[in-house]
């Protein structure tokens, strides 16, 4: 089992509206188990590659890259790995008074709990959430930021109104394969023909796919995305340029602070800590 991250700000209340409690990801084994058992709190599961699946009561659900399914308290709840292509999920656990009033805006019901994630947010929450810890300073504030962005695109990718059985569209499956892709293998020597590739598709249809999507291509949303990734550890300041060029996928420290301010419009040595700049200059 995958290992979580703890949330070192929670209240450790009762009466919270809504809380978040920890978060983790996992790339999992073939016919990887877990339960029948129960939860204390809701529990969330994002697919990002592979298949699995999930069983509530006599129901079961084939879950594939794009869907996601949410465990509700104290329902007896199973999910199980693909035997041929073992799904790879993260997730994010919560709890609050609040939530009863935010489901009762969705489709989702204990016994029906699979939507379709949406495009944005949902792919990148773990990394999202990990970039919050790390970067210090009103991090209860940025984690429970986080959590509300996530309560509002889950009402939007699951409405009340919404076809309860509805499964996500097979191209949409093919982007969040892809991202996923993107978001573990973004140091590497990445291309769109690799990507393509990876899910068997063309590389001008899955270009197109992809765009109409997210509305900008894959290589620049791998630009972007490395960018952030870039920003995150530049703040940090326990960095030099030249490490954060090559965590990112950059043997050239030149190219990368020319495509860094183009993409942020700073350059590196901007957005990193005051006494970091000080120590540079001298």
């Amino acid at each position: 089992m995958g290992k979580s991250i703890f949330n070192p700000e929670r209240p450790y209340r009762e009466d919270t509206d809504l809380e978040l409690l920890y978060w983790g990801k996992e790339q999992c084994t073939p016919g990887n188990s877990v339960g029948p058992g129960i939860r204390e709190c809701y529990k969330v599961h994002f697919v990002h590659d592979g298949f699995g699946t999930v069983t509530v009561g006599d129901r079961s659900y084939k879950l594939s890259a794009g869907e996601a399914f949410l465990i509700y308290p104290q329902v007896v709840t199973r999910y199980e790995a693909d035997e041929a292509e073992p799904w790879t999920y993260s997730w994010m656990a919560f709890q609050g008074a609040r939530m009863p009033d935010i489901l009762a805006g969705t489709s989702l019901k204990p016994a029906e709990p699979v939507f379709a994630m949406d495009l944005k947010l949902m792919p990148g929450l773990y990394e999202s959430l990990c970039d919050a810890l790390q970067q210090g300073g009103s991090v209860d504030l940025r984690l429970t930021t986080l959590l509300y962005s996530f309560m509002v695109a889950l009402v939007e990718a699951a409405p009340a109104s919404a076809d309860k059985h509805a499964s996500v569209r097979k191209q949409d499956s093919y982007v969040h394969r892809s991202i996923a892709f993107i978001h573990a293998h973004f140091s590497e020597n990445l291309t769109v023909a690799q990507l393509a590739a990876l899910i068997g598709l063309d590389r001008k249809y899955f270009s197109v796919l992809f765009k109409e999507a997210l509305g900008l291509p894959p290589q620049q949303y791998l630009l972007q995305y490395r960018m952030d990734r870039a920003s995150d550890l530049l703040e940090s300041g326990a960095y030099t340029v030249g490490e954060v060029a090559r965590s990112v996928g950059y043997q050239d420290a030149l190219l990368f602070s020319k495509m860094f301010k183009k993409v942020k419009g700073v350059s590196p040595k901007q957005l990193m800590p005051s006494s970091v700049r000080a120590d540079i200059i001298t």
